[in-house]
């Protein structure tokens, strides 16, 4: 039994997508995580506390999220729910960055939302992240 990827699956383009998505959120993240520890550098950040403790918790996700992509390109059934779950959120926070005037940020963010979900909601997709268990 060996591993499987989404490369090696029949017709897995979607999730190769939905892997790429979350790879480009978990990207993102970390551009805001260099962005917090500049102002946190800088003096602009609130305090020093609140912007280590929003540093780390922001590396905390961004690890999450590359494991995420990553059970996602592996074909894990396990990476489906977060993955699922990571892609509400990034809609969310998306709709929310374009009505506080962030199009720059918000329009990526919901179109990399839009296409993870469509990604993993493909029939294929689910197919492929479901164990099929044979009854004998």
């Amino acid at each position: 039994m060996g591993m499987r990827f989404a490369g090696h699956v029949p017709d897995a383009r979607m999730l190769v997508l939905a892997s790429a998505a979350v790879a480009a959120e978990t990207a993102a993240l970390c551009v805001v995580i260099v962005l917090n520890v500049i102002d946190s550098v800088s003096g602009r950040a609130w305090t020093a506390s609140n912007a280590i403790a929003f540093i780390v918790l922001e590396a905390v996700a961004a690890i999450g999220m590359a494991l995420v992509a990553l059970g996602i390109y592996r074909v894990r059934p396990w990476s489906r729910t977060p993955a699922v779950m990571v892609q509400l959120f990034a809609g969310i926070v998306g709709i929310w960055l374009i009505q506080a005037g962030r199009i720059g940020w918000g329009i990526p963010a919901v179109l990399l939302a839009v296409a993870g979900l469509a990604g993993l909601f493909a029939p294929a997709s689910l197919r492929a992240l479901t164990h099929q268990v044979s009854r004998q």
